[in-house]
């Protein structure tokens, strides 16, 4: 016996005022998620260079923590123009 066939919900667009305070809202939070990609991304360098210490990285790890350092970089300079380094300690 099979089971009945549910249709997939359809979803209306929002009315333009919802949408556009959900837009400043995701401008308002955006700050705190750089940061938090700027984190991450440190505690994987961090991570990385441990195992840099004892010579035991290999070329993928390598590579992860040469993309970690980018994704550093990048959310520095976002962070640098929004006004926001106190979000990763900084002045």
């Amino acid at each position: 016996m099979s089971s009945p066939t549910i249709p997939a919900p359809s979803t209306a667009p929002l009315p333009r005022k919802a949408a556009e305070a959900l837009a400043r809202l995701d401008q308002a939070f955006a700050p705190e998620r750089t940061a938090q990609d700027y984190r991450r991304a440190a505690a994987r360098v961090r991570s990385l260079s441990d195992l840099a210490t004892f010579k035991r990285l290999s070329d993928l790890d390598a590579r992860s923590m040469a993309e970690a350092q980018a994704d550093m970089v990048a959310a520095h300079a976002i962070l640098v123009a929004a006004g926001r380094l106190d979000l990763i300690g900084g002045a």
